[in-house]
């Protein structure tokens, strides 16, 4: 039986080979996927862009192929998110969200259904399908505003307080059942980050984008209202829950959400003690998502809280998504959420939580935020802006240059060979300032080395006998390029990501 072994590195400077041990038979978590979504722009890209740039956008977000230099002509996600809009479009200003990049249409109006509606998104959807990417999922931020109590897409503000009718429960799973097996979604996400109350962001009474909060309470019923549902018309979309806002809510309890009821949520869907159990529903996939955002700095936080959502995963036998991340804030001044970076600094801050994220809490997904952004942030693997200018405007509605990132290809160097199932394994180093995972599959070993320094040298593991090996390197110079190796021996660039795959001949 052949083997496949993925590692993945964070190196400090060295003037000697650093020797790394690999033991295939130390098997941690399960890997499922690493994605990104479609919000907010996809929904302008996908229906006005030329053809070309459309095709190019796809090809970087999803290709598995490599070019005639035997470069990756993309960062093969394996997981593709899609926004399911409430319906604040057709209500233009009167849906109270400011920008209309942030409103999202809906495939039910008038109680008849438009599968025309969202037609720059499902484009992306059918070109992650034709790319063979693994898996989609929908996601919602609020029910249609025809469902929700005060008809729009925001909430009221209150902490807790779900903007939803209870009497439409119905009309709300029916639509679920419909969209999932109409887009063919693997999952279904029904509610995003319940600990944010979404309500107006100033005395105007507008908010910035779709979204409600719900409490654990009132999610647990609705999810079995749904699985109820899902299981009547034979639905095989797989329910996630819960988008948890942070990681904190996910495992603790006697936080500034517990009076609310929206903290402790591991325990709360997921022992059979607690009133809001839906472990043992049969569409609820046995996982919980959250999200990675204010609980990155400083580094002795980023450490502490993955240890102690571990503890909490593996308590509860449960798996766990880091379904969404973007730099947000100012990271205890260690980087900052505002503007644009291309470069390396952000990529390999990024590098350093998806590595914490996968070794620390055991997540067995990784997710970015937003695939395309036209903002001056740093929360897109593709950026569009037009003759300079950035902005969820009409300047770059209808077109624009397509920017890659480093960002986006040192995400690559995980998900273009990080695959699907694979499964991480121990490994140790001598130079303990180097961060590594590793996962195997089959017959191949793939080693991920995230170098923050000046440059080093490692001494490539012998795995077997007989082994081929292949190069990846991310860094100022290259995007995922491939490099040839001639010794036992490789150096790292300085301020670099490289991706090795040994593979047994």
């Amino acid at each position: 039986m052949k083997k496949l072994i993925v590692l993945i590195l964070v190196i400090c400077e060295s003037t000697f080979a650093q020797k790394i041990k690999i033991d295939t038979s130390v098997v941690y978590q399960t890997m499922h996927s690493f994605g990104a979504s479609d919000c907010w722009s996809m929904q302008m890209v996908g229906k006005y862009y030329p053809l070309a740039k459309r095709e190019r956008i796809a090809e970087l977000l999803f290709s598995q192929e490599l070019d005639e230099s035997g470069n990756p002509r993309g960062i093969g996600l394996s997981m593709w998110r899609f926004n399911i809009g409430a319906g604040s479009t057709e209500q233009g200003s009167k849906s109270m969200i400011t920008n209309e990049w942030r409103r999202a249409e809906s495939f039910l109006e008038n109680g008849k259904y438009d599968w025309t509606k969202q037609a720059g998104q499902q484009w992306f959807l059918d070109a992650a399908k034709r790319h063979k990417v693994d898996f989609t999922l929908g996601f919602l931020n609020s029910a249609p505003v025809s469902m929700t109590k005060n008809g729009i897409a925001i909430g009221s503000g209150k902490l807790g307080e779900w903007n939803f009718d209870k009497s439409k429960i119905d009309e709300f799973t029916s639509f679920l059942a419909e969209v999932s097996e109409k887009l063919k979604f693997d999952y279904l996400s029904p509610f995003n980050e319940p600990q944010w109350d979404w309500g107006p962001k100033s005395k105007s009474g507008f908010g910035s984008q779709e979204g409600t909060p719900i409490n654990n309470a009132d999610l647990a019923w609705a999810t079995r209202q749904i699985d109820e549902k899902f299981a009547q018309k034979n639905v095989k979309t797989r329910l996630t829950l819960a988008e948890t806002a942070q990681i904190d809510y996910l495992y603790k309890s006697k936080t500034n959400r517990t009076e609310a009821n929206q903290d402790n949520q591991v325990q709360a869907f997921f022992d059979e003690k607690s009133p809001d159990y839906i472990g043992n529903l049969k569409s609820v996939e046995k996982m919980i998502c959250g999200h990675s955002y204010f609980t990155t700095s400083p580094n002795e936080e980023l450490v502490k809280k993955r240890i102690d959502l571990g503890e909490k995963i593996k308590h509860h036998n449960v798996s766990y998504w880091q379904s969404e991340y973007c730099v947000l804030g100012d990271n205890s001044g260690e980087i900052n959420g505002s503007g644009m970076d291309l470069g390396m600094k952000t990529a390999l801050y990024v590098a350093k939580v998806i590595h914490a994220d996968l070794t620390l809490s055991n997540t067995s997904a990784w997710h970015w935020w937003l695939s395309v952004s036209a903002n001056d942030y740093k929360d897109g693997l593709i950026y569009i802006s037009n003759k300079g200018k950035m902005g969820e405007t009409d300047n770059n509605k209808f077109d624009g240059e397509i920017l890659d990132s480093k960002l986006m290809w040192a995400l690559g160097n995980y998900s273009r060979f990080v695959r699907p199932y694979m499964q991480r394994i121990k490994v140790d180093l001598e130079n303990k300032n180097v961060l590594a995972s590793a996962y195997k599959e089959k017959s191949k070993v793939v080693l991920v080395l995230v170098n923050s320094a000046h440059n080093q040298i490692i001494e490539i593991p012998k795995i077997w006998k007989k082994q081929k090996l292949a190069v990846f390197v991310t860094s100022k110079d290259y995007n995922l390029k491939s490099k040839k190796v001639d010794s036992k021996n490789l150096i790292l660039t300085q301020e670099s990501i490289t991706t090795i795959v040994i593979t047994k001949k």
